[in-house]
C-alpha cells in the first residue's frame, strides 16, 4: 500500500518537471517578440510561473491524494477481501466436488454391488424355481406311475376275478351238462364218506 503511495507523489513529481519542461521553450518563444521585454523578467516571470504551478500541484497532490489514498485502500482492502473470498469460495467449492465425486463413486459402486447381487438373488432364484420344477415333475411322474400301477393291479384283479368268476360258470355249466342225477348222488356219497372218514 506505501509502494503504491510512494508510487503515485512520484508520479506527481515527474508529471510536474515534464509539464514545466515542456512549457518552458513555450513561454521562452512566446516572449521572443522583438525584444520589447527583457530577458530577465521573462525568465522571473516564468520561475515565478513555475513556482506557482509547482505549488499549485504540491497543494492539490497534498489535499487530494488523502482521499485518494483513502480510496484506494479501501479499495485495495475490498478487493483483498474478494480475493480472499474468492479463493475461499473456490476451496469450498473444490471440496464440495470432491465430496460430490466420492459420494458418487460410492455410489456408482454400490450401484455395481447392488446390481450384482440381485442379478446372482434372481440366478439362485430361477436355479430354486428349476430345482422345485425337475422335483414336482418327478413326483407328478411317480405318481402317475403310482396310480397307473394301482389302476393295471386293480384292473387284472378285477380281470382275475371276472375269469375266476367266468371259470366257476363254466365249469358249472359243464357239469351241469356232463353229470347226471347218478353222478351227483355219487359224488355226494364219496363226500359224506370222506367227511365222515375225517371226523
Amino acid at each position: 500500500m506505501k509502494k503504491a503511495n510512494t508510487n503515485l507523489i512520484s508520479s506527481l513529481i515527474q508529471l510536474t518537471i515534464i509539464s514545466g519542461l515542456v512549457l518552458l521553450p513555450a513561454v521562452v518563444l512566446a516572449s521572443g517578440g522583438g525584444g520589447h521585454a527583457d530577458s530577465g523578467v521573462i525568465l522571473k516571470d516564468f520561475a515565478y510561473r513555475c513556482f506557482n504551478f509547482a505549488l499549485l500541484v504540491g497543494l492539490v497532490a497534498y489535499f487530494v491524494t488523502k482521499p485518494i489514498r483513502k480510496g484506494l485502500k479501501g479499495r485495495t482492502e475490498e478487493i483483498e477481501k474478494t480475493l480472499a473470498d474468492a479463493q475461499a469460495a473456490k476451496e469450498a467449492a473444490e471440496a464440495k466436488h470432491l465430496e460430490y465425486s466420492e459420494k458418487l463413486a460410492k455410489a456408482t459402486e454400490e450401484i455395481a454391488t447392488i446390481t450384482d447381487s440381485i442379478r446372482r438373488e434372481g440366478e439362485l432364484e430361477r436355479d430354486k424355481i428349476i430345482a422345485a420344477a425337475k422335483e414336482l415333475a418327478i413326483n407328478v411322474e411317480q405318481e402317475a406311475e403310482n396310480k397307473a400301477a394301482g389302476v393295471v393291479t386293480k384292473a387284472r384283479t378285477e380281470l382275475r376275478e371276472e375269469a375266476a368268476s367266468l371259470a366257476v360258470e363254466l365249469a358249472k355249466d359243464m357239469l351241469i351238462k356232463q353229470v347226471s342225477a347218478d353222478d351227483q348222488k355219487r359224488l355226494v356219497d364219496e363226500y359224506m364218506q370222506k367227511v365222515g372218514e375225517l371226523h
